[in-house]
């Protein structure tokens, strides 16, 4: 998941520099999703919810920190994302603000996993792209993981009495996930936290103000009249080809 995390600040980044010439650039599942731990959700099919997702080194530092608002309905997943608001060592100030110059600061990355793709959208470019999602991720929906959970504790989480749980998934062939879940009782065993060790850091997710409302279904395609562009590269193109705010007007 921190490669998620990363690859989304990489992938809109690159606009305007000489990631423009990378037509190939992978680009990995959205930042706070994949397909493990959207089992943690178990019978809860539908919830919008404020999300900070947060990667700490083996220090125990922060080295990213973001937040997103969070829905889900059915298996659908949308995370309205500020890279504004990404914090911490990992994240070049640079390449954010070259982002808010060329309005693509905020977006919107919408999982449909019976599709197996991923739409990416830029409200302020009226513009998306549709991608599969990465090889790992699509044949983990079609995995039966088997979930053994062992009692840590209590803990209370902004108020919420909450299990602590190491829950352990095992696929058909073996592989292992750990999590570490707080759930809250009042929430009907809402995930309110889970922490993951992932390329030898340790990733959190938290969630607040979880409103078990069902999303309208509106919100998980692009809207009507934004342009689809075929790749990244494309939109990236059109993107930097837009007049700029800022930009004086040739006399």
């Amino acid at each position: 998941m921190i490669r998620n995390c990363l690859a989304v600040l990489a992938f809109v980044s690159l606009a305007g520099s000489a990631g423009l010439a990378q037509p190939n650039m992978a680009v990995g599942s959205p930042p706070g999703w994949n397909a493990a731990l959207t089992r943690l959700f178990g019978d809860i099919k539908a919830f919008t919810a404020k999300a900070e997702l947060r990667v700490l080194d083996k220090a125990g530092k922060e080295s990213v920190t973001m937040s997103m608002n969070f829905a889900l309905l059915e298996r659908k997943v949308r995370m309205d994302i500020d890279m504004t608001q990404m914090k911490g060592p990992q994240v070049p100030p640079a390449q954010i603000a070259g982002l808010k110059q060329m309005a693509m600061d905020r977006l919107a990355c919408i999982v449909l996993p019976d599709a197996k793709a991923m739409e990416i959208i830029f409200p302020a470019l009226a513009a998306y792209v549709e991608m599969p999602l990465p090889e790992e991720e699509a044949a983990a929906l079609n995995k039966n993981f088997k979930m053994h959970k062992t009692a840590l504790g209590k803990e209370t989480l902004d108020g919420h009495p909450c299990a602590k749980d190491r829950v352990m998934m095992t696929d058909e062939h073996g592989q292992k996930l750990e999590f570490i879940v707080w759930s809250a009782a009042d929430l009907k065993n809402f995930p309110l936290q889970a922490q993951m060790n992932d390329a030898g850091a340790i990733v959190v997710i938290r969630y607040q103000n979880v409103q078990f409302a069902r999303p309208d279904a509106k919100q998980f395609v692009a809207p009507p009249g934004y342009t689809k562009h075929k790749d990244l590269l494309q939109l990236m193109e059109a993107a930097a080809l837009k007049p700029r705010a800022n930009t004086p007007k040739k006399k």
